[in-house]
């Protein structure tokens, strides 16, 4: 499709080449969308946006790619290049990879089984301004919001002493260990560490580190 003035300049990046003329199939009856450039792996894509980033406006991008990952890619774009916009098109539902793609500021994400009309939905909400996930995609993001909300509710019910005292405890460090490092007694470390045992269901010192882990005060 010929492009015109107020064309969508497009980069798509897939290690399979079959992704790639699929998309441009798809969009070949569309003047809005214009894809301009291609690369097989997320390195050669980043190349070409940095050899001449105002050719770009959106990107479309796979994630698991040679040399690259496309959530890496997305991330460097969006961090050097912020006019891009960035649709991330993955087989991949789980947690994980969702989590990634969010994280590295992606503009939407959709999976691979979608057709030609989500794709131009996805298209037109993030170009003007919006974003878009797959209606797959969404319950990933609600539990795992959820889940964060339940953590923040856990450690309101610890003091931010308790809270300093646990990190500590799930880094392995000694009542004595802890009580230097915060400047206080042996003796109130252990004192903080019984009411995070009474606080945080925990029978042991395996469960605080568990506790600890889960509610993400130590990776």
């Amino acid at each position: 499709m010929e492009q015109t003035s107020n064309s969508i300049n497009i980069l798509i990046v897939d290690d399979h080449q079959m992704v790639i003329d699929g998309i441009r199939s798809m969009l070949q009856d569309h003047t809005a969308y214009v894809i301009v450039d291609e690369a097989n792996n997320g390195q050669d894509a980043f190349d070409m946006i940095a050899n001449n980033s105002e050719k770009y406006q959106f990107l479309i991008t796979d994630i698991s790619m040679p040399l690259l990952s496309g959530t890496e890619l997305c991330r460097m774009v969006k961090q050097q290049y912020n006019h891009i916009q960035v649709l991330i098109l993955s087989m991949y539902n789980n947690i994980q990879a969702v989590k990634e793609a969010i994280n590295a500021e992606a503009d939407g994400y959709i999976l691979k089984n979608a057709g030609k009309k989500e794709l131009l939905i996805a298209l037109h909400r993030i170009t003007n301004n919006g974003t878009y996930f797959s209606e797959d995609i969404i319950p990933i993001i609600y539990n795992q919001y959820q889940h964060k909300r339940q953590q923040d509710e856990q450690l309101k019910q610890l003091t931010s002493r308790e809270q300093e005292v646990l990190a500590l405890i799930a880094n392995e460090l000694t009542s004595e260990e802890i009580g230097e490092k915060l400047f206080i007694s042996k003796k109130t470390v252990d004192h903080h560490r019984q009411h995070l045992l009474e606080k945080c269901g925990c029978r042991s010192t395996v469960g605080l580190v568990k506790y600890a882990i889960k509610n993400g005060l130590v990776s």
